[in-house]
């Protein structure tokens, strides 16, 4: 059998989706306060500069993959005028049922009956050349495999599309040992006191650690067969948007 990560340990490849689905199954309550706590509120920057970089464009069709609890899907139907404009189609999709279920609630909270459906993104369930946009924040690395995930992605997208992959990486080496204090000490006790479940912030943490950096991403994606990638780092390197394009 072949092994992969799961965090800093080493597990059947078969085995990652189940324990990756336990952590989201445990925090998907309280996965919106979490994320508040554990950056600072600067996950709400981050995922603004991504909505901005996607220039929704109204009656666009966009996939948002391992959306959450459904903050960017909510902008882009905006952005995309949702609702008003006959062409407009915009997805919420996650692999985890209860991550899903919050984002579907959350989005009915905000008068958004947007279409919401459970998949693996290494097997996108919808036609080539279909969206205009897809993106993925904080979800690409939780993946088993990535390679198999972001060739979906770039199947789906219509010629001139993007992929937006908003996504943890590696920081500046002058922020590494506050980072790693923070990422080991800080936010598996944040889990503890506030969801009740330090073992998964830890993994969340380690996941970090085991993702590919920037450059090494960037040419994952070139190889794959992305026209064009360009890379924001975010926040000292903590945080890198990839946006790829199809010709």
């Amino acid at each position: 059998m072949t092994k992969t990560h799961f965090g800093f340990a080493d597990v059947e490849e078969t085995e990652k989706a189940s324990k990756v689905a336990q952590v989201f199954h445990s925090v998907a309550n309280k996965y919106d306060l979490m994320n508040d706590f554990m950056s600072l509120g600067l996950h709400r920057v981050w995922k603004k500069w991504a909505i901005t970089c996607a220039q929704v464009k109204p009656g666009q069709a966009v996939l948002d993959i391992a959306g959450g609890t459904g903050d960017l899907a909510a902008a882009f139907a905006r952005a995309a005028q949702w609702g008003n404009h006959a062409e407009a189609e915009i997805w919420l999709s996650d692999i985890n049922a209860s991550m899903l279920g919050a984002g579907r609630d959350r989005l009915l909270d905000h008068g958004l009956t947007l279409p919401c459906v459970q998949f693996d993104a290494e097997a996108i369930p919808f036609p080539s050349n279909h969206f205009d946009i897809v993106s993925v924040a904080f979800g690409l690395r939780n993946m088993t495999y990535k390679e198999a995930a972001l060739s979906e992605m770039l199947r789906v997208i219509k010629p001139g599309g993007k992929v937006l992959v908003l996504e943890f990486s590696q920081p500046e080496r002058i922020l590494q040992s506050l980072y790693d204090t923070y990422s080991f000490k800080v936010l598996p006790w944040l889990g503890e006191k506030i969801a009740k479940d330090a073992a998964s912030y830890r993994y969340l943490a380690e996941s970090i650690r085991v993702h590919p950096d920037a450059e090494t991403l960037k040419g994952m994606m070139l190889g794959l067969g992305y026209a064009e990638v360009d890379v924001h780092r975010l926040s000292g390197g903590i945080v890198a948007l990839h946006i790829g394009v199809k010709y």
